[in-house]
């Protein structure tokens, strides 16, 4: 059991590293590291996975070598996860569509007093759709209406890009929705959608993420806020259709009225975020009246990497987790911080923020999650305390690098089309800088609520 612990720990060891190197072939490495330790659990039953006591008296229905493959797929993956993810992939895709994002920020240019104080409520608009729509997608859409604005104005539009991905990335972390390491942390949590609002009496990770907001909003201000005096026209989009956001409404609404349902069945929320994506594609083929591929390229354009990317991770740390590696891990950095609460709250903090600006952050969250949480439990903590801490630096680094996060990849590339190549000391300039003080001041709103 010990020499097959060490074996795990090589298995994700080799498979982060080639997930870093080759980000290009991350599935095929995730896979084949699930696939290992499945068949290493296959092979020497209850030394990958804890084998319940049924199967290891052989009176359950599942035989001893085959219980790690049915338990990864039935209890480790979680599927309420996924289906959420899926769901809410299709509806963001729908919104999008739909042109009313587009639409909603033209009525902002056209109600602020100048073009400066539209760029920061364009700015703050992209981080509220980026709570209920994946990051790269919130781009996507906000990015026609900052380039139109910059081409108006005559200036570079490679500040305002920077912009739109970085608080896309920070508000993603504020509900269950907003982007995958959320949903990974409310798997872990047990946390339903208005936990994330208040959780035990206490304002939870949405209020602190918003802290961060403000502060980011105030940081801008001073790039965009003098920018032009005068305000600039714009042409309105047309809606083609506000079904779209009547899905993301009942998504966002019923998600919330799940959570007040208490039932053994633990797939509701996944079922009906599902339910209502299948809605939305329905609605699209039959009473938008598009071909068959037209839906099939809706279907297939979504991001299913990151899909099959979470199924081996959830395999791989789950036998991690299985094996004891994670409480190892957790008691050696309590013993590294002395017991100080103050002590294990900054390290989880400044390493969450440092190895995501370099890192994807979705493995590094599974891996930690049980990690800070037991650290917390063996300092006689709140979990809360780290695990908010794990999830707003992990999230929030992304921001420190160009390559921290989809969405900055995103918009390096369409400031390149545009003819603005970034320069890797170009986007440090802003993201250094916009990472400190939105980390800062939400660490120090989350130290005051739950310390």
């Amino acid at each position: 059991m010990e020499n097959m612990k060490w074996i795990v720990l090589g298995i994700a060891i080799l498979m982060y590293a080639f997930v870093i190197v080759f980000q290009d072939k991350k599935i095929w490495f995730t896979t084949i590291a699930a696939v290992l330790v499945i068949i290493f659990g296959m092979i020497f039953p209850g030394a990958v996975f804890d084998l319940p006591e049924d199967v290891m008296a052989s009176v359950s229905s599942v035989p001893a070598h085959l219980y790690a493959f049915t338990h990864s797929f039935t209890d480790i993956i979680n599927w309420n996860v996924l289906m959420i993810y899926i769901g809410s992939m299709i509806i963001a895709a729908l919104f999008i569509y739909s042109n009313v994002p587009a639409r909603i920020a033209d009525n902002i240019v056209a109600h602020s007093k100048s073009t400066g104080f539209a760029i920061i409520a364009i700015l703050a608009m992209t981080g509220i759709i980026s709570i209920f729509v994946e990051n790269v997608a919130t781009v996507l859409v906000m990015a026609p209406i900052a380039l139109a604005l910059c081409k108006k104005l005559k200036i570079n539009p490679t500040f305002f890009m920077i912009g739109l991905a970085v608080m896309s990335n920070l508000e993603g972390t504020a509900t269950l929705v907003g982007d995958p390491p959320s949903m990974i942390f409310a798997s872990y949590a047990g946390y339903n959608f208005n936990d994330f609002f208040v959780h035990q009496g206490t304002l939870s990770i949405f209020f602190i993420v918003q802290a961060g907001m403000i502060a980011g909003c105030i940081f801008f201000y001073f790039y965009f806020a003098r920018q032009s005096k005068d305000k600039v026209s714009v042409d309105r989009e047309k809606v083609i259709s506000w079904f779209p956001l009547a899905l993301l409404l009942a998504m966002i609404f019923g998600l919330a009225g799940v959570s007040f349902i208490h039932t053994s069945f633990e797939y509701t929320s996944g079922l009906y975020v599902l339910a209502l994506g299948i809605i939305g594609v329905l609605w699209y083929f039959f009473l938008q009246k598009k071909t068959k591929d037209e839906t099939k390229k809706l279907v297939k354009e979504l991001d299913w990497e990151t899909i099959f990317f979470l199924i081996g991770i959830f395999i791989v740390i789950g036998a991690i987790q299985e094996t004891g590696l994670l409480e190892d891990l957790a008691q050696f950095l309590a013993k590294i911080t002395g017991g100080s609460k103050f002590a294990g709250f900054m390290i989880i903090l400044i390493v969450s923020v440092v190895i995501s600006g370099f890192v994807d952050n979705v493995p590094y969250i599974i891996a930690m999650l049980p990690v800070a949480s037991s650290m917390a439990i063996t300092m006689n903590l709140k979990p809360e305390l780290y695990m908010f801490a794990l999830l707003i630096g992990s999230c929030l680094g992304g921001n420190l690098t160009p390559f921290g996060a989809s969405a900055n990849i995103v918009a390096m590339g369409i400031v390149k089309k545009e003819g603005y190549p970034m320069k890797f000391s170009g986007w440090l300039k802003v993201g250094v800088p916009f990472t400190v003080i939105t980390t800062g001041v939400a660490a120090v709103v989350l130290w005051l609520l739950w310390a």
